[in-house]
């Protein structure tokens, strides 16, 4: 069975300092990271057994553990590649038309953002996603690393507010973080996931958003 792996980095650990620091994003690539991706494998590796043994009594447990663990290997998997240290900026070009067009202005999507990472409670992460059911860009928030997400969204840009990603740096000042993040933002890597959402799901037959 295909198992999954830690990705490397597009960048040194230390690259994105002052915004992150080389500590951060060392403990959270090679730790936290790694422990989704092994967690991850652990469950399809006991599904797998489950379903040899004729043994299903626990698989609503493992089930839970698969989409925890594969939704962080997936969120942080985008995240490394939604920054850059040549980020920062705006959007250009068809993205920040559809930005536009679909928070009223780039201000108002920046806000919309900035809060919505702001405001999540605990544990989770900002999301802009590609809506293929609306043909539309929406925000929102993703409790932990797999609660709250609207069904038919193609991630385009993360951010994650879990503690760990900020803490040693910014230690409670979530806003600072938040702040910082605009100026790392690879938009480049986010206007290629639009394309490719867009283009994906242009054919796709889906309910009516009307």
């Amino acid at each position: 069975m295909p198992v999954y792996s830690l990705p490397e980095l597009p960048y040194d650990y230390s690259a994105l300092a002052p915004h992150i620091s080389a500590t951060i994003m060392e403990l959270h690539h090679s730790k936290h990271h790694q422990a989704y991706v092994t967690g991850a494998n652990a469950a399809l590796e006991q599904l797998a057994e489950a379903r040899e043994s004729g043994n299903l009594a626990n698989v609503n447990k493992l089930e839970k553990d698969l989409a925890f663990n594969l939704g962080g290997h997936i969120n942080h998997s985008v995240f490394w590649k939604n920054l850059s240290p040549d980020g920062g900026g705006s959007p250009e070009g068809e993205l920040a038309a559809a930005l536009d067009d679909g928070f009223g202005s780039l201000d108002a999507f920046r806000a919309h953002f900035t809060a919505t990472a702001l405001g999540v409670q605990g544990s989770g992460w900002a999301v802009l996603a590609w809506d293929s059911v609306g043909a539309r860009p929406v925000i929102f928030q993703l409790f932990d690393q797999q609660g709250n997400a609207p069904l038919g969204v193609i991630p385009l840009l993360q951010l994650d507010v879990w503690e760990h990603a900020y803490y040693l740096d910014y230690r409670n000042v979530r806003a600072d973080y938040v702040k910082a993040f605009w100026e790392i933002v690879n938009w480049a890597d986010v206007e290629a996931r639009f394309t490719a959402a867009r283009a994906a799901t242009s054919g796709l037959i889906v309910p009516s958003a009307g």
